[in-house]
């Protein structure tokens, strides 16, 4: 459980940390990997969410993953990289949380993944928190806990 004072400095910066789907870099499902390949490389990300046509998170894919699609024992088969769909080789057991999200199931899902979707009821996808985000609050709390802490204390003092 969260303590009720590094609870509440946390959610001072709560509306920054839902990254909004349309700032969020997305493929489809039908999309092929060459696509998804070149998507990854400009963007610079390593994964990134898949969506259907209904804009609903279906999964993720990365470099990785696309890697490993047209890897034989023997070579690397560029020339697939047209052939194969981003839903052939997608993850599909990922983290999905349900806005509006509960922080400390975000703050658990994010030790282990860079950032978490975040879906409506109807899995519509809504954004992503990312652990930068996460850690952007977690800094201001370290270097300001103190002075709010101290500042309560010489209140009580008086």
């Amino acid at each position: 459980m969260i303590g009720k004072e590094i609870g509440k400095m946390l959610l001072e910066n709560q509306e920054n940390f839902l990254i909004p789907a349309e700032r969020v870099a997305h493929i489809q499902v039908t999309n092929r990997l060459d696509h998804a390949l070149l998507v990854l490389t400009k963007i610079g990300y390593n994964v990134i969410p898949v969506l259907d046509a209904e804009f609903k998170i279906k999964g993720l894919i990365s470099m990785s993953m696309i890697i490993d699609a047209i890897t034989s024992i023997k070579d690397i088969e560029f020339s697939k990289l047209g052939d194969i769909r981003v839903d052939e080789v997608m993850q599909t057991d990922f983290a999905v949380i349900d806005n509006p999200y509960d922080l400390e199931e975000v703050l658990h899902l994010l030790v282990q993944n860079s950032f978490v979707c975040v879906a409506s009821e109807d899995g519509s996808f809504t954004g992503i928190v990312t652990r930068s985000e996460i850690l952007k609050a977690t800094n201001h709390i370290a270097h300001e806990f103190e002075n709010k802490y101290d500042v309560k204390r010489k209140i009580e003092c008086v």
